[in-house]
């Protein structure tokens, strides 16, 4: 339970991190500061639920779009945020596109450096507590 819970954690950092860094980048995406935890949440939910869901279509498909699975999840969590959530505006084909590339690799990367700032200790220790 720990372990997904500190998983949850990771996504939600992480998730944070990418849009955050998007938003500072590009000028035609905006978040809102009062409702940034909301959008925050709303992607992570719908990227995990998607994530899973286009693989195995993808797969069903035998698509060469299989590889992509990430980038496709993240544009459309992406997409239902901005629908769905009040304070999260992405505008222009050209900020979506980059806001797609920008979102998934600074997610990427933070999900793989976060657990090393401190987590991983924590993890282990309880993995030795047993």
């Amino acid at each position: 339970m720990i372990r997904l819970l500190v998983r949850m954690g990771i996504a939600l950092g992480a998730n944070a991190i990418g849009l955050l860094i998007a938003a500072g980048l590009l000028s035609g995406m905006d978040i809102d500061v009062t409702s940034f935890i909301i959008a925050v949440v709303i992607f992570t939910v719908v990227l995990a639920l998607l994530t899973p869901f286009l693989a195995s279509q993808l797969r069903r498909a035998d698509s060469a779009a299989l590889g992509g699975v990430a980038l496709i999840a993240t544009l459309a969590a992406l997409i239902i945020t901005d629908l769905i959530s009040d304070g999260f505006t992405i505008s222009g084909l050209g900020t979506w596109l980059a806001a797609t590339v920008i979102v998934w690799a600074a997610s990427l990367l933070a999900a793989f450096l976060l657990p090393y700032l401190g987590l991983k200790k924590y993890l282990e220790s309880k993995d030795d507590d047993r």
